[in-house]
């Protein structure tokens, strides 16, 4: 460790030592090694959502989401006064984001197969499903689709985990998977 200037100013020009030589290609080594283990961890490891996005007008998608409210609610929640929507397995179901909520609650059989479209209508959110590792950036002016398989029946918390205002604390939607 130096506490004063080299004596030598063109100390680039200074040849390695071999410790310093053995270190870099270590480190290298590990780079190449750990940037493997990511392409391979991305092709096996399972937990790539296969999703798509498409382009939409936010008012369009809150049209396209409340015609499906309307066609699959079976309740309301009793807390919250939100529709409880239950479509039939392998269908198309939709969820809005738009500040402070996330609309409406989605009921889902467990071990079914389901398109879950996602859009925001006025700014950028995050879609957090807790307690699974399902996270993404829900923006709007695009519909996020995303093929989900619910394997555990319960009731599980939908949070906005990208700041969007005031109220973003408050901004808390829910899914239930039934058996």
């Amino acid at each position: 460790m130096a506490l004063t200037p080299p004596e030598d100013r063109l100390w680039w020009k200074q040849p390695l030592h071999g410790i310093e030589i053995g270190w870099i290609t270590i480190s290298l080594l590990w780079g190449f090694l750990m940037f493997g283990v990511m392409i391979y961890w991305h092709l096996t490891g399972e937990q790539n959502l296969s999703n798509e996005a498409y382009r939409i007008n936010p008012d369009a998608y809150a049209e396209k989401v409340e015609a499906a409210a309307a066609l699959y609610t079976v309740r309301e929640d009793e807390q919250s006064g939100m529709p409880v929507v239950h479509p039939p397995p392998g269908s198309d179901v939709y969820m809005l984001a738009r500040l402070w909520e996330w609309w409406p609650i989605l009921e889902l059989e467990e071990g079914k197969e389901y398109r879950l479209h996602l859009s925001s209508l006025d700014w950028m959110h995050g879609f957090s499903l807790q307690p699974t590792n399902i996270n993404l950036q829900i923006h709007p002016n695009y519909e996020m689709v995303v093929t989900i398989t619910p394997d555990k029946a319960g009731e599980y918390g939908v949070v906005c985990n990208e700041f969007c205002g005031i109220g973003h604390h408050q901004m808390l939607g829910k899914l239930i998977v039934v058996k």
